[in-house]
């Protein structure tokens, strides 16, 4: 099975059993709360020793889920100290060896992080077949190594702008749908000429025109893109574009000429395929797809992410590097 990912297993499991439900007016209806914790963990590339193979052997599955149960274990230790200390192989917000310097975590305690369920799934990428993202044009390799010279010989904190766009409290990225350590929570709501799509992380809200009304100006340009949709039998797709020059996948910025579409299918009462082709030929030398699904959990809600460009991490960051930078420049 080439292309067996845990998506397309699930959709041929379905096929034939499950009855599309209708909104009143026709349209298939998706709407409800959706997340993607299942699929946390799961990695966005494939290991390169993996070639083509798109799900993980049974030794390779083991490796995952006593590493799952290893974290399980450290994230719910008694300790309290234990439950703030920063270990840079254990991933979460904080947990990189720069910000592990001083042994404390500059994100939350791990315990306060969604850990998914291990799987078999080898990669989120599924297309090129490799589950590899294509490798920079030669324009965005140049754009990347000036953005770096440019910083070079700056603090991570001189300015808020040289934290991220998420740190900011600003936007999630291009693909808010991909599963991160907590918030991954998404609601759909349609009425006849729209579908709004909530994203719990950062509290966004993306509104899908399915009307067929013209992009606006090519000037006219969003961290999110600007959105159309429309339906292809009982599956909602949405094309978007005009993503400003912030905008980025993984850490990757898009350029003007970036389109990505999504495909949203349910294939049972719970589950809702989620696939995003991404064609961005200034930037990767070829198109790329994700696909993972999305499942409703029993109970789960969606919170206010009161989250503000003012918030308390950027001023302590700021304040903190200056206060540093004094103390270096004193005699």
């Amino acid at each position: 099975m080439r292309y067996a990912t845990l998506v397309l297993f699930l959709a041929s499991a379905a096929f034939g059993q499950f009855k599309q439900p209708m909104t009143p007016w026709g349209h298939p209806d998706i709407q409800g709360v959706w997340t993607s914790t299942a699929m946390i963990g799961t990695p966005l590339q494939r290991a390169a020793t993996l070639g083509e193979r798109t799900e993980v052997t049974d030794e390779e599955f083991e490796r995952r889920a006593r590493q799952s149960g290893e974290f399980q274990e450290f994230d719910t230790s008694l300790y309290v100290t234990e439950k703030i200390k920063c270990d840079p192989t254990r991933g979460g917000l904080g947990n990189t060896p720069d910000t592990c310097s001083n042994g404390v975590s500059i994100g939350p305690p791990l315990y306060w992080q969604d850990r998914g369920t291990p799987n078999r799934v080898a990669s989120l990428v599924v297309d090129p077949k490799d589950g590899r993202i294509p490798a920079l044009t030669a324009a965005a390799r140049d754009i990347a190594a000036s953005r770096g010279a440019a910083r070079r010989g700056r603090g991570q904190a001189d300015s808020f702008e040289d934290r991220s766009l998420w740190e900011r409290c600003v936007t999630r990225g291009a693909l808010p749908f991909l599963p991160t350590g907590y918030n991954n929570g998404s609601e759909i709501v349609q009425t006849p000429q729209w579908v709004a799509i909530r994203i719990e992380m950062i509290h966004e809200t993306r509104f899908v025109p399915l009307d067929g009304r013209p992009l606006p100006n090519p000037e006219v340009r969003s961290y999110q893109g600007y959105s159309r949709g429309h339906w292809e039998g009982n599956t909602l797709v949405v094309e978007s574009s005009n993503f400003s020059a912030n905008a980025a996948i993984n850490g990757t910025p898009l350029s003007d000429v970036a389109r990505l579409i999504e495909r949203f299918t349910m294939t049972d009462a719970n589950t809702l395929n989620y696939e995003v082709t991404v064609n961005d030929p200034k930037t990767w030398a070829g198109p790329f797809k994700i696909a993972f699904p999305l499942k409703h959990e029993a109970g789960y809600q969606l919170y206010e992410y009161a989250c503000h460009e003012a918030n308390y991490f950027m001023y302590d960051a700021l304040t903190g590097a200056r206060k540093a930078e004094a103390a270096t420049t004193q005699p």
